[in-house]
């Protein structure tokens, strides 16, 4: 899984420069610039609605803005795939599990070994010699992972059997078997009760601390937001009206007023 990183917040890692998104007539993002530094926890919030999810979607390639640059590793970009993205070290979970629910737990997060295989297939169906090689230390890999997450007891278990906490355990754990730079996480707690959410919230933590792998989350609990992030970003009707430190976006009238309702004059 990589050596223990020393915790610092290093230059931008990611920029997303002036992005603009719409469907049909409906603008999702309008001039969005933000940066998601080395090492750090950046949280995305904002009302429903805001265009959060639009945008981890336009930064991992799922969504083409018809406005703006992305600029990753120092290569800048106007659009990308999913799996160039993926390939260039960007993993990501979603709002809902997707997961393999007949499968197991151990065959999931195998699959974010994927891309780092390079047998063809014919060597993988043979499951011999070079093939077979490179599949044990995936494997290998992986179980460090299921370790990691404390998820040894279910590793067998079909992931449609698990309860939803769990579930969203083993999407991590599918994320993390990538080894991204960059991990994108939407709504990680999202349904969890509060021990899973204190649960993920310290794997999140550890991630970052031992991996020094960059997380930018979603989440709708600002206890869990507060506790976790280093900065903040406020989006809202597809806006950025805040960027700093928990403790002073908590205090930006902007954002008080958007999380209340309150009409924008």
């Amino acid at each position: 899984m990589g050596t223990l990183a020393e915790r610092r917040i290093g230059p931008p890692l990611l920029k997303a420069e002036q992005i603009s998104l719409a469907f049909g007539g409906v603008r999702a993002l309008s001039d969005v610039s933000l940066e998601i530094r080395e090492h750090e926890i950046l949280a995305i919030i904002g009302p429903n609605g805001a265009g959060k999810t639009s945008m981890l979607n336009v930064i991992n390639g799922f969504y083409h803005p018809q406005r703006g640059t992305i600029t990753f590793k120092g290569e800048t970009r106007r659009r990308m795939r999913p799996h160039q993205a993926a390939e260039t070290g960007i993993a990501r979970t979603f709002q809902n599990v997707a997961l393999f629910r007949g499968m197991t737990t151990l065959d999931n997060v195998m699959t974010g070994r994927l891309l780092r295989m390079r047998r063809n297939f014919l060597w993988q169906a043979l499951h011999w010699g070079p093939a077979l090689k490179e599949e044990l230390e995936h494997r290998s890999f992986v179980e460090r992972i299921i370790d990691f997450l404390e998820i040894q007891a279910i590793r067998k278990v079909p992931v449609g059997q698990l309860p939803y906490g769990l579930q969203k355990r083993v999407e991590l754990g599918r994320a993390l078997a990538m080894e991204p730079t960059l991990l994108l996480l939407d709504e990680p707690m999202a349904g969890m009760n509060v021990e899973e959410k204190e649960d993920m919230s310290r794997f999140i933590l550890d991630v970052n601390d031992e991996f020094g792998t960059t997380i930018a989350l979603i989440e709708h609990d600002m206890s869990v937001v507060m506790d976790l992030s280093d900065r903040v970003v406020v989006l809202d009707y597809g806006r950025k009206i805040a960027d700093g430190p928990p403790d002073s976006v908590r205090r930006n009238q902007d954002v008080i007023d958007a999380y209340l309702g309150v009409s924008h004059d």
